[in-house]
């Protein structure tokens, strides 16, 4: 007999299971360590318009999903109404059997305003209906209440005045504790247009005059201050792949940037292992988390790129086969100079999950549990398979029991059922090995295991204490 729609009892497949997620899992509140939201919408406590303004302003996995269902970009990100364009996704939403957004979709129908049936071209007015109906009593604030989020930690660029994060700390209201993420890519890009520009705003804004690798650190480190001084508790890096270079004087390369000449690709990447080693350092001094997000090839679409800019669905996965062997060099030059942090590493390739666990195995302090840690199943891996594969993996070469686990990575306020959906997966994973005997029915042992993985072990990581 099949199991009813997406019940109480989704993703969990045995008694197990259900006790470890209903009476544990369920119960605890989220820690959201790494996202892309708006502190402003926080600070204002944004009313969304409609669903369509809440899920698919965006949304580029929605975008996504529904190009390839063969819908106009008019729809997706073009000058079509709020409700054609939900109409759309209404329409795609019943194809997407085994993807994600089918689940996270109805999650976020049944926790945020209580519609328990599926979406679809026939339910589409309906829903647009009573889900509006309900979101305009619905603001950011009581949707971050009603998930029990207690800290959420945004993406922020040093040159970011961070006028939301001081406004919502002096704002007893606010039951949230929202913090700034320091996220210098721009001050690394050295290859990519806009460099020298940025590199003049950041200057404005540290007040340092730079000009050389010592400079532009001390610029950094200003920033890096202010940002601890608002509660920082974590540094976060896009990089396009992991990269370990000693070849060219990092000075000599930033000069020659400056001067508005191109640099090469080695040229590239020694600046970048240079200017990392040093953020490392100041990470440590700080006690600042620093996360290295590599393995994605972006903006693969030319022409889409032209038309709509960054971050509109046209990246991908890439897979480089030095990773492993840059990312031991990278963290051992870092160990070597003094500046080690407490260091998440994930790969948007789930090729390099074993090597990301061995490698960060062999930088283990002994002191710190933990202090390496394999990032939770990120972007196009955070699926069921995904976080199976990556949770799994972990646990085969690691210590699964320190793992900080989920985080949402996302621009939605409503993707905090994300959190419920690894929650899920991690209690289902954790009930079969207890069935087939692989480990005890111990349900102190387990329980403690799922509260450390679901909310402990990020608040100690973090110093959120």
């Amino acid at each position: 007999m099949a199991k009813a729609f997406m019940d109480k009892d989704f993703l969990l497949d045995s008694p197990t299971a259900v006790k470890l997620y209903h009476q544990v899992a369920a119960k605890m509140p989220i820690i959201d360590y790494h996202c892309h939201i708006n502190p402003k919408q926080i600070y204002e406590d944004k009313v969304f318009s409609d669903l369509s303004e809440a899920w698919l302003g965006g949304d580029h996995y929605k975008w996504r999903a529904m190009r390839a269902n063969g819908v106009p970009e008019r729809f997706v990100t073009g000058d079509a109404s709020p409700y054609e364009k939900f109409e759309r996704w209404a329409a795609t939403l019943p194809r997407l059997i085994g993807n994600p957004l089918y689940h996270w979709t109805h999650l976020e129908l049944q926790r945020y305003f209580d519609i328990h049936e599926p979406l679809g071209p026939d339910s589409c007015a309906a829903i647009w209906k009573k889900a509006n109906a309900r979101l305009k009593k619905l603001s950011v604030r009581q949707i971050i209440a009603r998930s029990d989020v207690r800290v959420i930690c945004t993406t922020d660029d040093p040159v970011d005045d961070l006028n939301w994060h001081k406004l919502i700390a002096q704002d007893d209201s606010v039951t949230v504790q929202v913090l700034p993420a320091f996220r210098p890519d721009k001050a690394l890009n050295i290859d990519k247009a806009g460099f020298t520009d940025y590199i003049a705003k950041l200057a404005a804004a540290s007040g340092v005059f730079i000009t050389d690798a010592d400079s532009l650190a001390e610029a950094l480190g200003r920033r890096l201050n202010y940002f601890a001084a608002l509660g920082c508790r974590a540094a976060d890096h896009g990089l396009d792949y992991v990269m370990f270079s000693r070849a060219h004087d990092a000075d000599e390369v930033l000069k020659k940037a400056l001067a508005g000449h191109m640099v090469s690709a080695e040229e590239t990447d020694s600046f970048k292992t240079e200017l990392l080693c040093r953020l490392a350092r100041m990470y440590q001094a700080h006690g600042i988390v620093m996360q290295l997000h590599y393995g994605a090839v972006r903006n693969v679409n030319p022409r889409a790129f032209e038309a709509l800019g960054p971050d509109t669905g046209y990246d991908a996965i890439w897979g480089r086969s030095d990773s492993g062997r840059h990312l031991a060099g990278l963290l051992g030059l870092m160990q070597a100079r003094g500046g080690l942090p407490r260091t998440i590493v994930y790969s948007l390739n789930p090729n390099d999950n074993a090597q990301i666990t061995t490698v960060l195995g062999g930088f283990q302090d002994g002191e710190t549990p933990g202090k390496m840690q394999h990032g939770s199943a990120w972007w196009f891996n955070d699926t069921r398979a995904g976080m199976e594969k990556q949770i799994s993996e972990l646990a085969d070469t690691g210590v699964l029991g320190t793992f900080i686990g989920m985080l949402t990575d996302s621009r939605s306020f409503l993707s905090y059922t994300r959190h419920e959906y690894f929650r899920r997966v991690l209690c289902n994973l954790l009930g079969h090995w207890v069935e087939r005997g692989e480990y005890p029915q111990d349900e102190q042992a387990l329980k403690q295991l799922v509260e450390d993985i679901c909310y402990n072990n990020a608040v100690s990581y973090l110093n959120l204490a």
